[in-house]
């Protein structure tokens, strides 16, 4: 039986998470979040920029059903977030994943510096890592299943392009799962930029860091974590210190999806030059190289990339509810 300070919190919570009250501080809460964040049920949050930017129509829709329906699989609550009409939404009905879904690359892809200008314009946003994490901590959701985060960009000493994700893992106290960094970027200067603010990585079952499309990144990780309740106690003490920033879980691509990795960075390499010659940047550049990355491939990086994000969802969630329950015992 729940103790009645735990009770109280429950209530507090309940009472903080009304439908109605999130509406008038501008965010919109599915019923079924709402429910389930009352009652200290496992959720994961998810970003909707993969949906709108990531693959085509109607590829796009099945994919996020699919994973939505791996996390209940395994006993979460999934939390689509995006921006629909200048209205940050915290879970998505069958209809608005399917309006965003045909809506693709007309809504913006929106990081947290995007925030305020798409709600301004009562526009139609898809959220990156950094705004997915940003609304996942004001409403209390611990845990948040990607594909790959951004990081510093290859030749990012001289352009200075660094990925917004980094700084929000800094100051955001939000677990993401993810399968690294996106093998187009440089890998070795995101973990030390990850390390300048303070942000705990760890590998899931592994001590290498996963690049994405690929096992391995030739980098070391500091943390390992080889269980969902693992994951549960480090997240747990990184909120109960205070520590203020986020963590980075890395899941390893399963090994049966795994492409060449000589043959990713070979299209890597050509996509990048392509990049350069059509002076593509900012936040144009990653949805660029990984589209020109599937065609050189064949469709084998698309291939990959649902199948690594399906295996974060089921990852997420088990350590979503593994934290859930150490949380109900907690004194």
């Amino acid at each position: 039986m729940a103790s009645s300070s735990a009770l109280s919190r429950l209530s507090n919570l309940h009472n903080h998470l009304n439908p109605t009250d999130s509406l008038s501080k501008g965010v919109k809460l599915s019923p079924e979040v709402t429910e389930a964040l009352s009652r200290g049920h496992a959720v994961v949050a998810l970003e909707s920029t993969i949906i709108s930017h990531g693959m085509p129509f109607p590829k796009n829709l099945e994919t996020a059903k699919e994973v939505e329906a791996i996390v209940r699989e395994n006993g979460a609550v999934p939390a689509t977030v995006a921006i629909l009409d200048g209205i940050p939404c915290i879970g998505l009905s069958t209809e608005e994943l399917e309006r965003l879904a045909k809506l693709g690359s007309k809504s913006q892809k929106t990081a947290r510096r995007d925030i305020a200008h798409v709600v301004a314009m009562r526009a139609n946003g898809a959220t990156t890592v950094s705004a997915t994490m940003f609304f996942a901590s004001m409403v209390g959701i611990p845990v948040f299943v990607t594909g790959g985060i951004g990081g510093v960009h290859r030749h990012g000493e001289h352009t200075m392009d660094i990925s917004s994700d980094l700084t929000e893992l800094g100051r955001t106290p939000v677990a993401v799962i993810s399968a690294g960094v996106k093998s187009i970027l440089d890998i070795p200067r995101t973990l030390e930029y990850l390390e300048t603010q303070g942000v705990c990585v760890a590998a899931y079952k592994t001590h290498e860091f996963p690049a994405f499309f690929t096992e391995s990144s030739g980098c070391k990780v500091p943390c390992r974590v080889d269980s969902p309740e693992d994951c549960a106690r480090l997240i747990d003490i990184n909120m109960k210190l205070k520590l203020g920033s986020g963590i980075l879980i890395s899941v390893p691509i399963p090994k049966e999806h795994t492409t060449s990795g000589s043959l990713i960075e070979s299209a890597i390499q050509s996509a990048l030059k392509e990049a350069r010659d059509k002076n593509i940047v900012g936040n144009a550049e990653t949805p660029f190289l990984l589209a020109r990355v599937n065609e050189l491939t064949g469709g084998m990086s698309l291939a990959s990339n649902i199948a690594l994000v399906k295996n974060n969802a089921l990852v997420g969630a088990r350590i979503s509810v593994a934290l859930s329950q150490l949380r109900q015992h907690s004194p």
